[in-house]
């Protein structure tokens, strides 16, 4: 099974969450945070498809974009780091989902849109035990829906499209690129509610479900053991 991150195991960022990060910034930067917010949103590309490969790379992208002192940069990278493990944090009864699914003999493997701060920090988060193979953005060199994150996905986990489920929150057009791997989808309501922003997202009909917390229960509705 592959999971998505960001508004399927994790809350995905709201607007308010957003300007509150900009803030920070800004203050560090010693900039307006309307400046941090369209340098955010003009490097997205850029900080998720592997032109930037390290959470130092980013903080000298970012400085840069706003006019910034290079000064800043140390501090930058430290809050960078700092966002990035507290936007990792998840509940307990997700936890607890994942423990079973594993305890069933399922292989999760886990497939994000993310930034190398976020790559950076993933080890150190509760989530990181829980999954056998890892693919993240920055480091495959592509964003979703591209086949090659899902062909990666495969090859971390070792197993073939026909027996792997993918299950995520829509946005990137996930769910259709996982079909166009050869993947069976399954769309979860997003994590933290709709105001989680999410890009790219198309309309979705095929089975959903209210979070992942209810996987263990489909797969035995399904009669799917491990």
């Amino acid at each position: 099974m592959i999971l998505d991150l960001f508004g399927t195991l994790v809350p995905a960022p709201s607007a308010v969450e957003r300007s509150a990060a900009a803030a920070e910034f800004a203050e560090v930067m010693r900039v307006s945070a309307e400046v941090v917010e369209s340098a955010l949103s003009g490097s997205w590309r850029a900080r998720h498809d592997g032109q930037l490969r390290s959470t130092t790379e980013v903080a000298i992208r970012l400085a840069a974009r706003c006019n910034a002192s290079t000064a800043c940069t140390d501090e930058l990278e430290a809050l960078l780091a700092r966002l990035a493990h507290n936007r990792l944090r998840t509940d307990e009864t997700l936890l607890h989902a994942l423990d079973e699914l594993r305890d069933r003999g399922v292989r999760l493997g886990l497939l994000s849109d993310a930034s190398p701060d976020i790559a950076e920090v993933w080890r150190r988060s509760e989530l990181a035990p829980h999954f056998d193979a890892v693919v993240f953005s920055c480091r495959a060199g592509a964003v979703k829906p591209d086949r090659q994150l899902f062909v990666a996905a495969l090859g971390e986990l070792r197993v073939a499209p026909i027996q792997t489920l993918y299950c995520g929150d829509g946005g990137g057009d996930e769910l259709a690129g996982a079909e166009r791997a050869g993947i069976r989808a399954l769309r979860v309501a997003r994590r933290g509610g709709m105001t989680g922003l999410a890009f790219g997202e198309i309309v979705w009909h095929g089975t959903a479900i209210p979070d992942v917390e209810a996987l263990p229960s489909l797969l035995d509705r399904w009669g799917i053991n491990d």
